[in-house]
């Protein structure tokens, strides 16, 4: 079902768009990267971190630190595997559906040819960083000799509490609705997700280099959903516009949410032992809610649609305040 909208010449911005659209070719990680993330002979040191233990909420708690360097390094090594699974889940179950329904039409907005351009490149890079991560991930099981996982991690913290609110709906306006919001809101604000790792010195420079090319590609996504959305929702319908406005604080949270139910899957795999005592204590602390800290870009979004005033969130604690 196509979102209904009232008789309106759509017009996002087409010079934002033609400039992101012709830098594509020399920009896109696809097209210009792709030998340096399928190399098998980019050298892996094994005395490096697989993932940054600072990222890890329990990393200094002394239970945690009990436990034998071999079950710490098995959690840092699953730690970066589930990195990476947050990353596809969130492309293949949120963002691609979500670039397939700009694509066919079912959003106002992506009528004139640059819109449409720009949205199939950016769905081109995100099945191409689903593969990417795909890479990175089977790299590192080779080279840790990774022969048992955990058997199925759940889908991740922002994907379970996408589906809670669909699972609310009785319209498939509103499940297409929510899909676009946490889409928005993840394509604006994951450089802050994939900084963490892009930046970080203590882990496989192939990790990093992983995330921050990830990161190039998503520096321009940004832009386009933010273009996108500010086609879109002045054209919603009033029921529409107040369920944007609701579900907007909890997609905020959601993608930036610490993911309490992951952890414990992993230090038990890794026979640690009081792995639920040390992740409920790691959950009772104050400040270890959320992962991601930086939603400039979600802000900047309300600003610029003029509904800042409308929605129950408080960007300078991170806070919602209803």
């Amino acid at each position: 079902m196509t979102i209904s909208i009232e008789d309106t010449e759509p017009s996002i911005g087409p010079s934002t768009l033609r400039r992101l659209v012709a830098a594509w070719p020399k920009r896109a990680t696809i097209r210009t990267d792709m030998n340096k993330v399928a190399n098998p002979d980019e050298p892996y040191d094994p005395e490096l971190l697989d993932y940054p233990i600072r990222l890890m909420p329990f990393g200094q708690h002394p239970d945690y630190l009990a436990a034998s360097e071999e079950q710490r390094m098995t959690v840092n090594t699953l730690a970066w595997l589930a990195y990476n699974e947050r990353v596809i889940a969130a492309e293949e179950y949120v963002a691609n559906p979500t670039f397939e329904m700009l694509a066919h039409g079912v959003f106002p907005g992506v009528d004139r040819y640059e819109a449409r351009e720009a949205v199939q490149q950016s769905h081109i890079d995100e099945v191409w960083h689903t593969y990417m991560h795909m890479i990175a991930m089977q790299r590192t099981r080779e080279a840790r000799q990774v022969t048992a996982e955990p058997k199925a991690y759940s889908h991740p913290v922002t994907n379970r509490r996408l589906y809670a609110l669909e699972a609310e709906t009785s319209e498939r306006w509103e499940r297409d609705l929510l899909y676009l919001l946490w889409t928005a809101v993840g394509e604006i604000s994951v450089n802050a997700f994939l900084d963490l790792m892009a930046r970080d010195k203590t882990v496989q420079p192939m990790h990093a280099l992983v995330a921050r090319l990830h990161a190039r590609d998503e520096a321009a996504h940004g832009p386009v959903m933010l273009e996108v959305m500010r086609e879109v929702y002045p054209q919603l319908n009033k029921e529409q516009k107040e369920l944007f406005i609701r579900a907007l604080p909890a997609s905020i949270i959601a993608f930036g949410a610490e993911d309490y139910e992951l952890w414990p899957q992993i230090l038990e795999f890794a026979g640690i032992p009081k792995a639920r005592e040390i992740i409920e204590d790691c959950q009772a602390t104050p400040g270890n809610e959320l992962l991601v800290t930086d939603f400039s870009g979600v802000h900047r979004l309300v600003r610029e649609m003029e509904i800042e005033h409308l929605v129950e969130f408080d960007f300078s604690t991170n806070q919602i305040t209803a």
